[in-house]
């Protein structure tokens, strides 16, 4: 089987992982208003859904016994998700609402506003699971993926879900649970496992015939591709006037990705062969968090980013590929 019909599964497969977790997504969302999760805390229920083909990916990959492709995944996926989420969100929020003149204000002042809640339940957490893992796989004696390292991401991940509801919780809603639903849901949960394994095989067999390392097609192929999706769905929610919840999403989707994405990974003790790739690639997955929770705080009375937060989020991405092809690849 040629390449080019490889790329059109790869592409069919994430589509299909997608779609299944969108089908997964609605049970959730009616138990967040049924329990009275709050946007930022919702964001961190609704990921375990959300994420679910990253997570997905990653099983297959370990055990297809080819967990570099997966560990590609894991990283790549969360260097470009912040960048590409926080652009489109911007983007799209560029929308005149009716009868909102705080928005308004927004479009005037070339502003994504954003609730400062979602610094304290979703990116600082996320940015001590990243140091978490720094510490668990960096240092020379303990460098590399192993089952306590897995064990130990589940349980960091735990505490982040179980701090978010806590403080974001408000009065219940009462909901309506439809059989249809249920069962959609269940044909979802076999679409993502279907698209999962194709991602997976397709993206073997495209390393494979190019001559790359699996762990390179894991970053920029598999990483890249189970994101875009996502762009659709943002585009969707933040036009839609639901900006915060639209943009904070991708936040709690990486605390997953980095913590239990990580667990299959960690239990067939995935080795980290190339440890300046690993390094540099671990280094930017921290510093888009980390961007995001510094310029979060336009004013005491604005939260947000202003256009060239936007535009620095990007120009953090392109100096993550100039690093990564001049000095790491050193393809020239």
């Amino acid at each position: 089987m040629n390449t080019l019909l490889w790329a059109v599964i790869l592409i069919l497969a994430a589509w299909a992982a997608h779609w299944g977790a969108d089908k997964l997504l609605l049970p959730l969302k009616l138990l967040r208003k049924q329990w009275g999760l709050t946007a930022s805390a919702g964001a961190a229920f609704l990921a375990i859904v959300t994420a679910s083909p990253e997570v997905a990916v990653n099983i297959t990959s370990a055990v297809r016994g080819v967990s570099d492709i997966g560990l590609g995944n894991l990283l790549g996926s969360n260097i470009i998700s912040i960048p590409l989420i926080t652009t489109i969100a911007y983007l799209a929020s560029r929308k005149q609402l009716k009868n909102n003149q705080q928005h308004q204000k927004h479009l005037e002042e070339n502003m994504l506003a954003l609730n400062k809640r979602s610094v304290k339940v979703l990116s600082l957490p996320y940015l001590g699971i990243i140091a978490l893992v720094a510490l668990l796989t960096l240092p020379e004696r303990w460098r590399g993926l192993q089952p306590a390292d897995g064990w130990i991401m589940l349980g960091a991940y735990a505490v982040f879900l179980v701090q978010a509801i806590i403080r974001g919780r408000k009065e219940g809603e009462k909901v309506h649970w439809e059989k249809r639903n249920i069962v959609l849901s269940a044909v979802g949960s076999i679409a993502i496992a279907v698209g999962a394994f194709f991602i997976v095989k397709a993206t073997e067999n495209i390393v494979s015939a190019l001559g790359i390392s699996q762990i390179i097609g894991g970053l920029f192929i598999t990483g890249k591709l189970v994101t875009l999706p996502e762009v659709f769905k943002t585009w969707s929610v933040v036009k839609g006037g639901e900006v915060t919840a639209g943009t904070t999403s991708v936040i709690a989707d990486n605390a997953i990705t980095m913590s239990v994405a990580f667990f299959p990974l960690a239990l067939v003790n995935t080795p980290v062969e190339d440890f300046q790739l690993y390094w540099v690639n671990l280094a930017f997955v921290g510093l888009m968090p980390l961007l995001y929770t510094l310029f979060i705080h336009q004013s005491r009375s604005q939260h947000g980013f202003s256009r060239w937060q936007v535009f620095a989020f990007d120009s953090a991405y392109v100096g993550y590929i100039l690093i990564m092809v001049f000095v790491v690849l050193k393809v020239f």
